[in-house]
């Protein structure tokens, strides 16, 4: 494990704008960061990023948590991926105590891959432009279509020599294990033990995450062979996963968010020579299909897809395998095909930058109508076949489902149905029907995953448990606002000797909390206060325990905040700004205890009606103090109902 001495390093130097700012486009709002949340599909930015308290909060969909909790959500990593990941980032040398075999066996592998892919990168570099056979055989293939050495360079572009093991010899050479290299990909196991180079005489493309770190290379064929495949990829290991990756999104992403578009093409070639011509906002699926992570990764910066691919019907099919995904993401998507039989790396070479962009946006078009004229010509005059495209594009259609988006698909509906020919309302029912058999499929599946839950629930705890849980949902709003005042000003002054914890502590001695998280967090705070470690929301964040880092979270965040500008309109009140911490918490606290003591009253009452009759004068005697009780806070706070 990483040392606690690491751990407050990292936590000490975070800054969650810079962290949650890689991967999302913040905008400020007040004192926070809004965005559009990269966990669900939404229009409208409802992903709050409090730098004050160093949390982030979606009021869509609920997700939150700290800087790690969201790259652990992000970036799946786990805990300890998360802590090296923001160690690297701020240069902290990581410290280590003992962890389990198969903790460190994870850690280590997935170190070892990123160490050998980088050892790799700079042999496949140095073997393109130090070695004459790179020189002779690669670097004039690559210049004589037209590649400059400058953008070769910033996408690390290298060179794997026409050699049995020329590679292998270097990386054991260099003590690496020889175990892992077969799992990188850049060497191949034969004949049971003997590791020969995977990508021999092959012009390389290192491929790299979000923070620039190589995680899988693609090898190109010089030229053309019958015999061979064009390109030879990455398995997939602990550090690369090719349906998640983008090619060149590491370097677009900037250009990608400055023109609000992004431009997806097919092959490694085609982005760097884009690149090359000054169009950096494309990125490629490395000859995959879309996938539903790979578009997710281009919504973190725009709304905006354009695939540009090859014109031949293998292009087209290609181009159209993401539509429905990338609906369902809400993307706002437009096709351009090449023409003449070339892709974007030829295309921009012959015509140039300038001619390629008037190109690109001449010949957009929209994605769902190029579909169907597709499937149309496909259909021809065949009835029945004309009858598969309309059912076709209304189950198209249905997956544009946003409410924001419902002119959108009015709109679509209108144009299809005057293509198709037939009645826009018959259209617009057979779309509403697809929804409707959609979400009531979800909604069958999300009943049958509720159910599965109770009952799982049910099993693990006793019948009174679940009764006493359902009994106290009531307070759970007045004990977490008790936990709220004391993480936000716990450590404040209450008076000349006491903290606001001191008088929280002192007047909530002899009650306790029914919901056993908060508690648990309550008491925890206790002892983090009693050995002086100064508990705040801030301090506690990093908790090492998720269920309070969560709470924390949840207690932290509010979605609504006051406009500064109301000291400005109204000067004298001083409405943003005033302190109001004394009386929060002493509010806080007095309906905490008015709710606990009501509820003592009705319990207490419930025991005077069956009780015996030695035990009936002593309840009455509690039931009065109880009662006298009530009305003290009841006057403290004024006219209060409370239920």
């Amino acid at each position: 494990m990483i040392s606690p001495n690491t751990i407050q390093q990292i936590t000490s130097r975070i800054d969650i704008i810079d962290v949650v700012g890689e991967f999302v486009k913040l905008k400020k709002r007040g004192t926070n960061y809004l965005g559009l949340c990269p966990f669900h599909n939404e229009k409208g930015p409802s992903f709050t990023v409090s730098p004050a308290k160093e949390i982030y909060k979606c009021f869509g969909c609920g997700k939150s948590g700290n800087t790690i909790t969201f790259l652990m959500e992000h970036e799946k990593y786990n805990y300890v991926e998360a802590l090296r990941w923001l160690a690297a980032r701020y240069n902290i040398e990581v410290e280590e105590t003992e962890t389990s075999p198969e903790q460190k066996l994870l850690v280590q592998t997935a170190d070892s891959l990123h160490i050998i892919n980088n050892f790799a990168k700079q042999f496949f570099i140095d073997s393109l432009f130090k070695t004459d056979d790179g020189k002779a055989i690669a670097l004039s293939y690559l210049k004589e279509r037209g590649f400059r050495e400058e953008v070769l360079e910033k996408f690390q572009v290298g060179y794997n020599p026409d050699s049995r093991n020329q590679l292998t010899t270097a990386l054991l050479s260099n003590q690496f294990n020889k175990e892992l290299l077969p799992k990188t990909g850049l060497v191949s196991l034969r004949n049971n033990d003997e590791l020969v180079d995977n990508y021999r005489g092959r012009i390389i493309f290192p491929i790299h995450n979000n923070s620039g770190k190589v995680i899988g290379f693609g090898a190109r064929i010089i030229g053309k062979s019958d015999r061979a495949p064009k390109y030879i990829n990455t398995p997939e290991n602990e550090i690369y996963s090719k349906s998640k990756v983008l090619y060149g999104s590491y370097f677009a992403r900037t250009a990608i968010d400055k023109a609000d578009e992004c431009l997806l093409v097919e092959g490694y070639t085609d982005v760097v020579s884009l690149h090359q011509a000054g169009i950096e906002n494309v990125v490629a699926s490395g000859g995959t299909s879309l996938t539903t992570d790979q578009l997710r990764l281009i919504k973190k910066y725009t709304n905006n897809l354009t695939i540009i691919y090859d014109g031949d019907s293998a292009g087209v099919k290609a181009a159209l395998r993401g539509l429905d995904m990338a609906l369902e993401e809400s993307l706002n998507v437009r096709l351009v095909l090449i023409p003449d039989n070339e892709d974007p790396d030829s295309y921009v070479n012959k015509v140039g930058a300038k001619a390629f962009n008037e190109f690109v946006a001449a010949s957009k078009k929209d994605f769902i109508i190029f579909q169907l004229e597709v499937m149309l010509q496909e259909a021809g005059k065949d009835v029945t076949k004309k009858s598969e495209v309309v059912n076709q594009i209304a189950e198209t259609l249905s997956k544009i489902n946003k409410a924001e988006d419902f002119t959108k698909q009015q709109d679509y509906i209108r144009q299809c149905a005057g293509l198709l020919r037939i009645d826009e309302l018959g259209l617009t029912n057979l779309v509403n029907k697809y929804k409707r058999d959609k979400i009531t499929k979800d909604e069958k599946r999300a009943a049958t995953d509720e159910a599965i839950h109770l009952q799982q629930q049910a099993a693990e705890q006793p019948e009174d448990v679940l009764d006493t849980q359902l009994l106290f949902n009531q307070d759970e709003a007045y004990e977490r606002n008790i936990l709220r005042v004391l993480l936000e000003y716990g450590l404040l002054a209450w008076d000349e000797n006491s903290t606001m914890a001191d008088y929280i502590f002192s007047e909530l001695e002899e009650f306790h909390f029914d919901n056993p998280d908060l508690e648990k967090l309550y008491e925890e705070y206790k002892v983090w206060y009693l050995q002086g470690l100064e508990p705040s929301s801030k301090t506690m964040l990093y908790h090492n325990d998720e269920m309070i880092r969560t709470l924390i979270v949840s207690l932290s965040v509010n979605q609504y905040e006051l406009s500064q500008k109301w000291d400005e309109v109204l000067e004298t009140m001083n409405i943003v700004n005033r302190d109001i911490s004394h009386d929060d918490v002493l509010k806080s606290v007095n309906f905490y205890k008015l709710r606990k003591i009501k509820k003592m009253i009705e319990e207490n009452q419930r025991d005077i009606e069956n009780a015996a009759y030695d035990d009936f004068k002593l309840l009455l005697e509690v039931h009065k103090h109880l009662k006298e009780m009530e009305s003290s806070l009841t006057k403290q706070l004024g006219t209060v109902i409370i239920k």
